[in-house]
């Protein structure tokens, strides 16, 4: 499931709903919708329910148990072949904002991937919008990744595992200069979930 606004100034793509065991991100996604946050200045790409059997088991894999964000360089999945086939079919974006949870996760971070000029206080500006819904994890280590400050990963455009590609290195290697990947602890209230995400994308687009 996709939408797609019409062309106009820089595109931005959003995706959620990946991992079927995160319902916070395709939830915000449709609180951004009703509040008419995407507005026509910017051509918005929306993929809210990446893995549609995984949302409605409750699983992070789809139903065959593959972890879909792990498998845009193989594409054994349907789902990512269908995926990545409809991106490769329009440009790359200017911006790519990836809506997560982690089950171990203390706090909020994100993943920044950024081919372009590094800017510190546009992480900085992520991290004090959210704040108010969630504090941001300490580290100094987070999620395996050593951290560049509270709440902030600056990953290089490499996947971790070489050929367990998630959907931000493959939109890297097609040429989005700059991704985010928002991650909110999923021991903490849904609703506070499904607001620091809000707040993380109201903040990424300022």
């Amino acid at each position: 499931m996709a939408w797609e606004s019409p062309p106009a100034g820089p595109r931005v793509y959003l995706s959620a709903g990946i991992h079927g065991d995160e319902p916070a991100g395709p939830l915000a996604l449709l609180e951004l919708l009703r509040a008419e946050f995407f507005t026509p200045d910017i051509q918005w790409l929306l993929c809210p329910a990446l893995n549609p059997d995984g949302l409605a088991a409750g699983t992070r894999g789809n139903l065959s148990g593959r972890d879909l964000n792990r498998d845009y360089w193989k594409r054994r999945s349907l789902e990512a072949q269908a995926h990545a086939a409809w991106l490769e079919a329009r440009p790359a974006p200017d911006l790519f904002l990836s809506l997560h949870e982690d089950w171990e996760a203390t706090g909020f971070y994100f993943y920044e991937i950024n081919l372009g000029g590094d800017d510190p206080q546009r992480a900085q500006a992520i991290i004090e919008a959210v704040r108010p819904w969630c504090p941001p994890d300490q580290g100094p280590e987070i999620d395996g990744h050593q951290a560049r400050a509270e709440g902030w990963i600056y990953h290089e455009a490499e996947a971790d595992v070489p050929q367990g590609w998630p959907e931000a290195i493959f939109l890297a290697k097609r040429g989005c200069p700059l991704s985010f990947t928002f991650e909110t602890p999923s021991h903490a209230p849904l609703a506070l979930r499904i607001g620091a995400l809000m707040a993380a994308v109201r903040a990424a687009i300022r």
